[in-house]
């Protein structure tokens, strides 16, 4: 039996995702701490959405996708003794207080510290550098969203870009998780697009090729 895409949270990052995938017809298990509060937010995904609490969906699932802040991305990170291999998917961003931009960079990134706190897990950094409205619906008609995609395990890199694909990204192989330290900052691009200098949020970032 094919095991279901878990994802921990259920924020506007974690239903965007959950949506698209579920349209797809894959299996989304939810992982929350309190998931009675989320019961009504997933009646709109249809059958293919369930819900649990944290600890059990990471048990349900191999393929994880941290959709929560990312501190406590780092908390969850940190709670498993050992991952067991599962791919670990961090959707996050470090960002400082107002999105006055991160706080980390240059020398490492968000995804290696949440890395280095996963004991036993490949992380894969991804589904970090747009909006929840574009995850939710990537289709734009001049072309796919870039989805830059990196992790030091080209397995799981290859997976999460056929998941990334499946929902109609261009989902890039940007190679090991060190390269998440350049990701991270092209995501504050968007932010500061969208929310600092008004553009909105309807609108994405394309890879032009020729």
């Amino acid at each position: 039996m094919q095991k279901p895409l878990v994802i921990l949270g259920a924020g506007k990052v974690g239903m965007a995702l959950a949506r698209a995938f579920a349209a797809k017809g894959q299996a989304v298990l939810f992982g929350v701490r309190d998931p009675a509060k989320y019961r009504d937010a997933l009646a709109g995904l249809g059958t293919a959405a369930s819900i649990t609490t944290t600890d059990e969906a990471i048990s349900a699932g191999d393929l994880i996708i941290l959709a929560v802040p990312y501190t406590s991305a780092v908390g969850i990170a940190a709670a498993l003794p050992d991952w067991g291999g599962r791919i670990l998917v961090d959707a996050t961003n470090p960002l400082a207080p107002g999105l006055a931009g991160l706080t980390l960079g240059t020398t490492t990134s968000g995804a290696e510290t949440i890395a280095a706190s996963a004991s036993g897990a490949r992380v894969i950094k991804a589904f970090n550098t747009t909006g929840a409205e574009n995850m939710a619906d990537s289709a734009y008609t001049g072309g796919s969203i870039l989805l830059p995609v990196c992790g030091d395990d080209a397995d799981a890199r290859a997976r999460v870009i056929a998941l990334a694909t499946l929902i109609g990204f261009d989902a890039v192989d940007f190679g090991a998780l060190a390269a998440a330290r350049y990701v991270e900052p092209f995501a504050m691009n968007w932010i500061h697009m969208s929310v600092k200098l008004g553009h909105g949020r309807n609108f994405a970032f394309a890879r032009l090729t020729r």
